[in-house]
């Protein structure tokens, strides 16, 4: 058994005899390597976002992302430790590039983010000025990356860019979450460059076997496809194999043929299914649409309490419009800024105790 392996079902046990039932931690285990991968918090779940650069920060235009069936978009000091190091004062972090944003919000939430979540481009650059402001504080790294065919990558077409990126990501130091390919049981990916599970699955094992041969150490593997997909497609068949994957996700926003539709709803299936992994879940992509109106505090609110169970482990609020496919498509808007009900609900969700599982100082919010 390796020491990550040691580690993390020692955690679960001790969990587990301070419950018991059906509230009991359930035994969980991750391929990582433990003090210097990203690993699951003993209690309770990190709390994220992605929040995009706004028009003004000079990054922005690197850093912003493409609609969620796009190929992903672009967004370093050493550390061996598995926490974040020390970060510097919020007002210094925010005249970095691409951070100004995010540290608004992070104000208004109250405290700062334990995860803050990145997008890049299958041939990006890694990493951006955005991403090296993100990794030199406290806060984990999720990179969102995608864009590559999926037969190209098991034929060897893309290996050297595969050891690039490897290399890049060890260089680092810091503990980062790697999300490859999100959203794979989606039909428009089917068809453009996911193609199948098995050519899916065949891939995912190239590219992990290319970062093994590297010795990339630092890397939590984030498997991620939608919440829907456990319901209208088969995202299960996608699924690698727990000896290939560290934390089980989904994106879990409500989509756009709901007028209302609790968190509870959507994730349902796929909790279902996740309790036969022993594997620590992220909700990557939680988001609540504009069009709830007056109801989006009472959705933020139950998501707290749905999200609040033994095997969640982090939460990644997604407070972008950018999915919209026109102006007024309130659907795939999920930003709160604005909406004063929904950002104290959500500040409320961040700074609940089970979403601030490293005691980071809160403050009185903006």
């Amino acid at each position: 058994m390796t020491a990550a392996l040691t580690a993390l079902v020692g955690l679960a046990a001790l969990a587990a005899g301070c419950s018991s039932g059906a509230d009991a931690t359930p035994k969980i285990t991750v391929t990582a390597r433990a003090g210097v991968a990203p690993l699951p918090p003993e209690q309770g779940a990190y709390f994220g976002a992605w929040v995009p650069p706004s028009d003004t920060d000079p990054a922005a235009k690197a850093s912003k992302t493409p609609k969620p069936s796009g190929s992903g978009s672009p967004s370093a000091s050493s550390s061996s430790s598995s926490s974040p190091s020390e970060s510097p004062t919020p007002d210094k972090d925010a005249t970095k590039p691409g951070m100004a944003s995010l540290t608004g919000f992070e104000r208004a939430m109250g405290r700062q983010l334990d995860i803050a979540q990145s997008y890049s481009g299958w041939k990006s650059d890694f990493p951006k000025d955005t991403d090296t402001a993100l990794l030199s504080g406290k806060r984990y790294l999720l990179l969102t990356w995608a864009g590559a065919d999926t037969r190209e990558i098991t034929r060897g077409k893309d290996d050297d860019l595969i050891r690039a990126r490897a290399r890049a990501i060890k260089a680092t130091g810091k503990p980062i979450f790697l999300r490859w390919q999100r959203d794979m049981d989606k039909e428009s990916l089917q068809t453009s460059r996911v193609h199948s599970p098995a050519d899916f699955i065949a891939a995912w094992k190239h590219l992990r076997a290319i970062f093994k041969k590297e010795k990339v150490d630092n890397v939590a593997w984030v498997w991620c496809p939608t919440a829907n997909g456990f319901g209208s497609r088969d995202a299960a068949a996608f699924y690698p194999g727990d000896d290939q994957v560290d934390w089980i996700c989904v994106d879990a926003q409500p989509g756009g043929d709901y007028e209302y539709r609790d968190l509870s709803e959507t994730v349902k299936l796929f909790m279902e299914w996740a309790k036969g992994r022993h594997k620590p879940i992220m909700i990557a992509e939680l988001g609540v649409p504009q069009s709830y109106g007056d109801r989006r505090a009472e959705w933020l609110r139950k998501a707290a309490q749905t999200l609040q169970a033994p095997q969640v482990k982090a939460v990644v609020y997604f407070d972008s419009d950018e999915q919209a496919e026109e102006p007024r498509d309130k659907r795939r808007k999920y930003s709160v800024t604005g909406d004063k009900q929904a950002m104290s609900a959500l500040r409320e969700f961040a700074t609940t105790p089970y979403f601030n599982p490293r005691n980071l100082p809160v403050t009185s919010g903006e």
